[in-house]
């Protein structure tokens, strides 16, 4: 007899549009759809076509007249500022109701777009529900980023304001936004009309007459504006991940079918219920942030904890368990690099024994692989269940996971289980075979997408198509390598592109490369991703100067170290480079990237058949040990 996981799963398969039209009753619709799935565009797929919302309306005033007025629905847990501060719905609703009057008064209106460029506050949150609430499209941008990759985002977007704050604050330092913001402005070829800075008592900025509000005057002089109706199919935000060419791609995210797949992915993958707190230590500048600290808690009527910290020294490594003590979550999201840092302050999980986590009851992981023995000691540290899951930015939640609201399934380390209903996983081989269970391939997923998964890039239908859809017709192409088992258990295993993993942060190494280039000393370079046992992968440059070059190599190490830290910004953790005399290539001109990868980490390898010089791979193992690198390394198999 198949259990509910089982039969949950058949069914959103077998039937796509009745499943997802019963999840659909959960949302206030001010007119239903035409069409539950429309594939009149095909491969262009579209969900609940023809039907109105707005998903500000679900997430607040929906809970406001359904009786969660006076519960908690923000809590704001900031322990670098020492500060705690806790949102009714009602209060959430109502600041974020003038917030989106100020919005108004700017000139923004149904379609525009504004970007977010914010720390950890409730502000970042609100600013985005208030860009929902009057039809507005967010973008919102993860403040550890540069001035130019900043100015990229302002160019694609083109948002009509910006909203920002003087100052983010890290562990140790004050990070000033407001030149980053002021020297993207700059760069950029669109300049917004209106900028709106949210002055942080730890550091001021100065104002741009004429262009810059100050938030605090700016939000007390606007009057509440009421929620817009969408079309579902409209996009809610635009949010840039990096591409492989280096520059970012807008991945759409349409309001109808965010709306349906949050809270059901709360309750069914999740296992919390409405009322419930809920913890996830994330950013808003990334995916997990959108989706699982602002949209689905609080389209699910549960408390979410918004939280300004770190995992370690903010004061210690039991920070998180004092959160989830304290405001009683029951259930824990971060991303398995924090339970690194974690395991390596406290390793014996003293800490974790100080706080009384009764109510908690789960730990979810994802962002980048789980690595057994990490999931294996919190387990043994934690006594509950340990479910690493996988998803992407493009999907928008999980792909696979072990479905704890569904039906807890027995855990296989290394693997984030079975495919979510919803979510038709496959393996092919190159030439788009179906692989057999244990044979790695290319993980793929069978069109079309389920609701809340993008549906195109923005302003970019054929970059989409090429991105993911072309080189398996009929099926999405997650860009990630695994294999499937004989129970039908998902095994993620590698990257098949060039974007490296870096504490969660999907970062391209093209990108860094085309900074490095830009240093006069560089002729030539190359960026791997290698294995840290922290950060999961950390970027690793190597560098071929010109010939005649006066500056010593330690010496340009250094500036293009510098360089990348400026112009991506200190989350791309790029702090080695080595100098090299070539590198080694294909034939045609291919650098061998995946090579020098499995030299730097010590893994077997095979003598690529087209290379032009063996002798090359030599160099490069001498260069790699002398720098701390392939201690280990193999000879080639």
């Amino acid at each position: 007899m198949a259990g509910r996981y089982e039969e949950t799963f058949r069914r959103s398969l077998a039937d796509k549009e009745r499943f997802w039209a019963e999840a659909a009753e959960a949302v206030r619709w001010e007119k239903r759809w035409d069409k539950v799935l429309d594939d009149s565009r095909a491969p262009f797929y579209r969900w609940f076509t023809g039907g109105r919302l707005n998903i500000c309306d679900n997430a607040l005033d929906r809970h406001v007249e359904g009786g969660r007025a006076e519960q908690a629905a923000l809590i704001y847990d900031s322990p670098v500022t020492g500060t705690k501060r806790s949102y009714t719905y009602r209060e959430l609703r109502d600041r974020v109701a003038r917030i989106a009057g100020g919005l108004r008064k700017l000139g923004v209106e149904r379609g525009d777009r504004v970007l977010i460029y914010m720390p950890m506050v409730p502000e970042a949150a609100m600013a985005m529900l208030a860009c929902a609430r009057i039809g507005a499209i967010h973008s919102v941008v993860f403040g550890g980023f540069a001035s130019a990759e900043l100015a990229t985002r302002i160019d694609d977007a083109k948002p009509k304001a910006i909203l920002s704050a003087s100052c983010g604050i890290e562990v140790q330092r004050i990070v000033p936004y407001k030149p980053l913001l002021d020297g993207a402005i700059e760069l950029a070829r669109w300049k917004p009309s209106a900028c709106v800075i949210l002055q942080r008592p730890q550091g001021k900025a100065a104002l741009t007459p004429g262009r810059d509000h100050d938030w605090e005057e700016w939000e007390a002089g606007a009057s509440p504006a009421d929620c817009v109706m969408v079309e579902a199919t409209d996009p809610l935000y635009i949010l840039y991940t990096s591409g492989t060419t280096g520059q970012p791609k807008g991945i759409v995210r349409d309001t109808g079918g965010y709306a349906v797949s949050l809270p059901w992915s709360m309750k069914n993958v999740y296992g919390v219920e409405q009322g419930e707190t809920w913890f996830t230590a994330s950013d808003v500048g990334w995916v997990v942030g959108h989706s699982y600290i602002v949209y689905a808690p609080l389209l699910h009527g549960c408390t979410s904890i918004l939280f300004e910290g770190k995992p370690v020294g903010t004061p210690d490594a039991g920070v998180f368990w004092r959160v989830i003590s304290e405001h009683g979550a029951v259930a824990f999201f971060t991303a398995p690099t924090a339970f690194r840092a974690i395991k390596r302050d406290d390793p014996d999980g003293a800490l974790i024994r100080k706080y009384d986590l009764s109510k908690f009851r789960t730990l979810f992981l994802a962002g980048e692989r789980a690595d057994p023995p990490t999931v294996q000691w919190a387990e043994e540290q934690l006594k509950v269940p340990v479910i690493d899951h996988w998803w992407q930015t493009e999907t928008g939640w999980p792909i696979c996971s072990n479905c704890v609201g569904l039906e807890r399934l027995p855990v296989k380390h290394g693997s984030p289980t079975k495919p979510v209903p919803g979510w038709d996983v496959r393996v092919l081989d190159p030439a788009g075979h179906e692989a057999k269970p244990g044979e790695i391939g290319a993980l793929v997923v069978k069109l079309p997408l389920p609701p809340g998964s993008l549906p195109t890039l923005w302003n970019a239908d054929e970059r989409y198509r090429k991105a993911y859809l072309d080189e398996y017709p009929g099926f999405y192409q997650t860009a990630d390598a695994g294999y499937i088992d004989e129970d039908g258990y998902v095994f993620v295993m590698t990257r098949t592109d060039d974007i490296i993993n870096v504490a969660g942060h999907r970062l391209s190494t093209g990108a860094m490369e085309e900074v490095l280039a830009a240093h006069p000393a560089v002729a030539e370079c190359a960026v791997i991703g290698v294995d840290d046992e922290l950060k999961g992968q950390v970027p690793l440059g190597f560098l071929v100067l010109k010939a005649g070059v006066k500056q010593s190599p330690e010496e340009v190490v250094r500036e293009s170290v510098q360089l990348v830290r400026e112009r991506i910004g200190p989350v791309a953790a790029f702090k080695t480079a080595i100098v090299v005399q070539r590198l080694p290539k294909t034939r045609s001109g291919k650098i061998l990237r995946g090579t020098m990868r499995a030299i730097a980490d010590s893994k077997e390898w095979k003598m690529p058949a087209t290379i032009d010089d063996p002798a090359i791979l030599g160099e490069i193992t001498t260069a790699l040990k002398a720098a701390g690198f392939a201690a280990n390394a193999k000879e080639p198999a």
